[in-house]
């Protein structure tokens, strides 16, 4: 690295950082791999990045070295916060670290339009955070792309085409509002501790506008209503809804099943479920 700082195993023996299992902390210690995901985020592009979950800071080092301008971090783990401090004295002016947790932070509050997020994502809460960054109100929203480590099953959701195993309710939030792509997996044995599952790095940019006209809260109904039952035949699923009322104002089959429904579906669904009210 460029920052004459320790190694990161030293760091965090150092600081007493041993990972802990109810904060979903995997640590990676790859510099090759730490600078990959880096370069695949677009830090060698320079500009501004937020991560969430530094930890002891091993992407926060290769963000900044790959030529990031700046980084804002929020951690929730007040242990890693002496690492960090390291970091940013390393990298005068581009690293600020706030000491919070993402679910409950008000990013639009403290990120410039434009910002792109990188991360390495607690297992525990990944999913629930991106969902909090696909649901924002306004869109597109102020970030301009997401690079994030998920475990694989996660990822391959992310990504999933209707009618196969893994399409579902976060394949169509997803994909309605954004591209999605599998960059590379990385093996369990990169981390400390390993986790019980292999990763993979996934990009997410925003559209200008979703897939289909809707109104989000409308699609979030349809989506839950019939992937809570995604074996039934749309017509059981949705009968809470409108059932075949419903459905036929969509124009789908009402005896279909939600896997084999495409985004632009789901969306006239949603529109229908406006109709009906």
């Amino acid at each position: 690295m460029d920052d004459k700082l320790p190694p990161l195993r030293d760091v965090i023996a150092a600081y007493d950082l041993a990972p802990r299992k109810s904060l979903g902390q995997n640590f990676l210690f790859d510099l090759n791999l730490t600078r990959k995901i880096a370069r695949a985020a677009g830090a060698n592009e320079g500009g501004t990045f937020y991560e969430v979950g530094p930890g002891p800071g091993g992407l926060t080092r290769a963000l900044l070295a790959e030529g990031a301008d700046r980084i804002i971090a929020v951690e929730r783990d007040a242990r890693c916060l002496p690492a960090l401090a390291e970091i940013a004295a390393a990298w005068p002016g581009r690293l600020d670290v706030i000491s919070d947790d993402a679910l409950a932070l008000d990013e639009a509050a403290i990120l410039p339009r434009g910002v792109r997020i990188a991360a390495n994502l607690p297992y525990n809460v990944g999913t629930a955070i991106l969902i909090k960054w696909l649901t924002v109100p306004d869109w597109p929203p102020v970030w301009a792309s997401l690079t994030l480590m998920f475990q694989k099953e996660v990822a391959q959701r992310l990504v999933a085409q209707p009618s196969t195993e893994h399409y579902g309710r976060l394949s169509v939030l997803a994909q309605w509002r954004c591209t999605a792509k599998i960059l590379f997996d990385v093996n369990r044995g990169a981390f400390v501790p390993p986790p019980n599952v292999t990763s993979s790095i996934v990009r997410l940019e925003p559209r200008n506008e979703p897939l289909a006209p809707c109104r989000l809260s409308d699609l979030e109904k349809i989506t839950a209503a019939s992937f809570g039952q995604r074996r039934k035949m749309l017509r059981q699923s949705l009968k809470p809804l409108g059932g075949e009322t419903l459905i036929a104002r969509a124009g789908i089959d009402p005896t279909a099943r939600p896997e084999d429904l495409t985004i632009p579906q789901f969306a006239a669904l949603a529109r229908a479920l406006v109709e009906k009210v």
